[in-house]
């Protein structure tokens, strides 16, 4: 009996693009009994769960082939290629291409620095998902002290606006109602185009040339980087959600200095007090690295105010990890149990902040994208479950009634003209 390829995704909304790329270049290849592990290497603990996928994976496939590709296999192909579990190991170019699944080669990693363009890749659509994935950008020109992701992606390199434009018109076709734009650093784009379109500029013409596209959202950014276009955008254009999700790191300037970031804790309180004039429903969620080397706890509690200083719902919190190969790992370290109380404590801050958000919003009628059945996100991207049988992929209004106690906002479902 023939058996479909498996496709094993950690990471980023990237990664997740890519896997669906992945799953073309699997069908055009026409193999079988493969199983695709897709890593990531932002953290230890990333790299961690993917080595424990692989080994489980040989373990319910004995007679399948195993494939390791993305950020850690990019970045430590050898590491890979040594687990007796692996046939092979791909880079992040390589695993885009049909050929690479049907060579004997066991190891096929190119030099990520050596890549100068993004191949654009028309998908039909996602497997299990609601929404659209849409790769606008890759790589990172920028050398965080804590990142490895460079020496994974590579330099910034942009997709040009017509394969964007291309790619959205076709999902939308096939009944997508929302994209999400993704990158590795999406404020970055254009830089590398003919003009240097901002991502403002481009959005502009993506909304103007797309106008049957419901919902647009935007994947992490940096919030030093947002141009006066998108600030216009977010403004003024209902189609693009109200919830940015901003790489902050930390609330502390001398720690964003040592993390060579390129913003100062004063900037982006700025940034938010600004995009909420403009946008008062805005919501924000950010990203915050507990413990890096040398962090007291005077700087770790300015990055704890940060959360209402700048009134930020959606936390994305990582206790510090050393990556090999990144100035941070050479810094005087902070000891691993103190970091990983400090990530408790601001978990524990983004989880009130998380339900007074919801709170916020019981009497209110949300726009809700379904996901699976009865269960959805709200333009804010807030878990919404919905009586009703609407099917996943379309929008209904309703109206919310309560928080569960696990975060997940109860709404009865309204008729469109009733919103």
């Amino acid at each position: 009996m023939k058996r479909s390829p498996q496709i094993v995704t950690f990471g980023c909304r990237l990664n997740a693009y890519e896997s669906e790329v992945i799953r073309g270049a699997l069908s055009e290849s026409g193999v079988e009994a493969m199983v695709v592990v897709n890593t990531c290497s932002v953290t230890k603990e990333a790299e961690r769960q993917a080595r424990q996928a692989i080994r489980r994976a040989r373990r319910d496939n004995p007679a399948a082939e195993i494939v390791v590709t993305g950020c850690a296999a990019q970045i430590d192909p050898g590491a890979y290629a040594a687990m007796p579990e692996v046939d092979r190991v791909l880079g992040n170019i390589e695993k885009l291409e049909a050929k690479s699944y049907a060579s004997a080669a066991p190891v096929l990693v190119n030099d990520i620095m050596s890549v100068r363009e993004t191949a654009g890749h028309l998908l039909q659509g996602f497997e299990d998902r609601a929404r659209a994935f849409v790769q606008v950008q890759q790589g990172c020109d920028h050398r965080c002290t804590f990142c490895i992701i460079p020496y994974g992606r590579g330099n910034s390199r942009s997709v040009p606006i017509g394969e964007i434009v291309a790619q959205v018109r076709q999902l939308v076709e096939n009944g997508y109602a929302e994209a999400v734009l993704s990158g590795v650093d999406i404020s970055s784009y254009g830089g590398d185009l003919p003009g240097q379109p901002s991502l403002g500029q481009m959005i502009r013409r993506l909304l103007a040339q797309v106008p049957e596209l419901q919902r647009l959202r935007i994947s992490s950014i940096d919030c030093i980087e947002i141009d006066d276009d998108l600030k216009r955008l977010i403004a003024d254009e209902e189609r693009l959600m109200p919830h940015l999700h901003l790489s902050l790191q930390s609330g502390d300037d001398m720690i964003l200095k040592r993390m060579k970031r390129r913003h100062s804790r004063r900037e982006a309180v700025d940034l938010c007090e600004e995009l909420r004039m403009l946008r008062p429903d805005i919501v924000f969620g950010a990203d915050l690295i507990a413990g890096f080397p040398t962090e007291t706890e005077a700087m770790f509690q300015n990055s704890l105010a940060l959360i209402e200083d700048c009134g930020l719902t959606w936390l994305h919190v990582f206790p510090y990890s050393e990556r090999d190969g990144t100035p941070a790992a050479k810094m005087p370290p902070v000891d691993k149990a103190v970091r990983k109380a400090r990530a408790a404590r601001l978990r524990d801050a983004g989880s009130g902040a998380v339900r007074q958000y919801l709170e916020s919003r019981i009497g209110h009628t949300e726009d809700v994208l379904i996901e699976k059945p009865n269960l959805g996100r709200t333009a804010y991207f807030a878990p919404i479950r919905v009586d009703g049988d609407a099917a996943s992929g379309a929008i209904v209004a309703a109206r919310v009634t309560g928080v569960d106690g696990n975060g997940t906002l109860q709404a009865t479902t309204l008729q469109r003209d009733a919103a």
